[in-house]
């Protein structure tokens, strides 16, 4: 019993620092600022709900996907570390864009945005799918695979209250504290983009220049 809590609670700090729902508010209210409380509810819904499937579907077929496609974490590390780092800039100037949609595109806006940034990379990031994968591949049994599954449900639930109440939790701040943690959580999003380009580009330029 002790190793599954154990096991349990590593997933939960593990994914819930790596997803970081506090730092994925800033980009959430900026992109749906202009939609209704319905929308954004259900903006924030489709984005946990697609970030919880991908991840149970990473770490149940990570490994086979990448081998059959011929794609290393580390890429993606690259990739989703040179992202990270475009919006982290952004947010530190305190500068995100809001959309101008009209009522006609507020469905496909909502669909677009639930998905990308939001689900993919800001919840569901190279940081939490390299963990899904690499937590599942350490799973002794089925029992701990359950266990894994179902904190990754917990994280994305409370993922999404975090997002249902953030306007909420803006407000208690006001707009100077909006644009204080906008850039402290800018700094933020661009240290760990660099970890990411770093972690990631190390073990491929060891490979090409053949360093053991």
């Amino acid at each position: 019993m002790h190793e599954y809590f154990a096991f349990a609670l590593l997933g939960f700090t593990s994914f819930f620092t790596l997803i970081n729902p506090l730092g994925v508010m800033p980009i959430y209210l900026s992109m749906t600022a202009d939609l209704d409380k319905e929308m954004k509810k259900r903006t924030a819904r489709k984005a946990t709900i697609v970030s919880f499937i991908i991840l149970v579907l990473f770490a149940i077929t990570g490994q086979l996907i990448f081998k059959f496609f011929g794609i290393t974490i580390n890429s993606l590390k690259v990739v989703g570390g040179v992202i990270f780092f475009l919006m982290g800039q952004d947010l530190l100037q305190a500068r995100l864009v809001r959309a101008k949609i009209s009522e006609k595109e507020v469905n496909s806006y909502t669909n677009d945005i639930s998905i990308t940034p939001l689900a993919i990379p800001m919840i569901c990031g190279p940081g939490a799918i390299t963990n899904a994968i690499l937590m599942m591949d350490t799973a002794e049994s089925i029992v701990f695979q359950g266990i894994l599954i179902i904190v990754i449900s917990i994280v994305c639930f409370a993922t999404y209250l975090i997002l249902l109440n953030s306007t909420r939790i803006y407000n208690l701040l006001g707009e100077t504290g909006n644009n204080i943690l906008m850039r402290l959580m800018g700094l933020i999003v661009m240290v760990i983009a660099v970890e990411f380009i770093v972690s990631g580009l190390t073990p491929i330029i060891r490979t090409i220049l053949k360093i053991e």
